[in-house]
């Protein structure tokens, strides 16, 4: 079967070319392992209604996904306890979304595990296999630049917490091919079904992380032609309405005029004559890697 990998940032900007940035600002460190935290959070609530629709069945799978659930929340917990113990914030996290913005672009009609259960399924370990090797990526990239920081008390910390999530999650990777790899196994139509689930899910991974990143100008744009990636992963009879359904959301983006007043606001605060010299021109030409930092806030 195809290996699908995550693919940079607007194919330029690697994990580590961002985590290394990351590092260095503490602020913009916290804000990063409170996104971590809740996406663990969510994780827990997601694969509790994927259970909820399976009803039992096939219970090989409803015993992992509650295995997964359990590592999950285990990772939320060592989160928690970490951002506590740095008096940092546990809050929801402001800004645009990588979750919410997945979820916006699934086609769920088409997905739902009750309209047909063998396809319901492959669609659901489709999806949450790509979001876990993403997951995969950025905790390797955060203890790699970690380990080229300065080694301070807290930083050792925080590298300490993540080395402890990042086996299991490389655990779930490996789960999700294997499960993805027996279902394929069971008829070429089968496998067909797998190979067009994991090029659409990657598809919408790659726009759900692109808009919780983007904030310059033009971002709208590259939204509309990401959602028709997407799109162009669907039978052609379900591209029409998949796209009426999402373009209007996604050329306004209200929550992305709402991140950019933010993000704004946030490097006006910190430093005037950057925010002249570099936020502006940013915005202006697209993202730089020396304005990274205030660009993922």
């Amino acid at each position: 079967m195809t290996v699908i990998y995550p693919r940079k940032f607007q194919n330029a900007l690697s994990a580590r070319d961002i985590l290394k940035h990351v590092v260095r600002d503490r602020e913009l460190h916290l804000i990063t392992l409170n996104r971590y935290r809740y996406s663990e959070q969510r994780s827990c609530k997601d694969l509790t209604e994927l259970i909820e629709q399976l009803n039992g069945q096939p219970r090989e799978l409803v015993r992992d996904l509650s295995h997964h659930v359990c590592d999950e929340a285990r990772h939320s917990m060592w989160l928690t306890d970490l951002l506590v113990e740095l008096d940092a914030n546990v809050g929801t996290p402001s800004g645009s979304s990588y979750i919410d913005e997945f979820e916006r672009l699934i086609d769920r009609e088409s997905d739902d595990p009750k309209r047909n259960l063998q396809d319901g399924v492959i669609a659901a370990l489709a999806a949450i296999n790509v979001t876990e090797k993403r997951g995969c990526e950025y905790f390797s990239a955060h203890i790699h630049a970690l380990k080229q920081a300065p080694q301070t008390e807290e930083n050792i910390k925080i590298r300490e917490t993540i080395e402890k999530i990042l086996p299991e999650e490389a655990g779930h990777v490996r789960w999700g091919n294997r499960w993805l790899a027996q279902l394929a196994a069971h008829s070429p139509e089968n496998r067909q079904k797998v190979e067009q689930a994991k090029q659409k899910y990657a598809a919408i991974e790659q726009a759900a992380f692109e808009a919780g990143m983007d904030i310059t100008l033009g971002a709208e744009l590259r939204g509309v032609a990401n959602l028709v990636e997407v799109a162009n992963t669907m039978p052609l009879w379900q591209r029409p309405q998949y796209l009426m359904d999402r373009l209007p959301q996604t050329l306004f983006a209200p929550q992305l005029q709402f991140t950019r007043i933010q993000a704004a606001q946030k490097a006006w605060q910190r430093d005037p004559q950057a925010f002249m010299e570099k936020f502006v021109p940013m915005f202006i030409n697209g993202l730089a890697k020396p304005a990274i930092n205030r660009v993922v806030k």
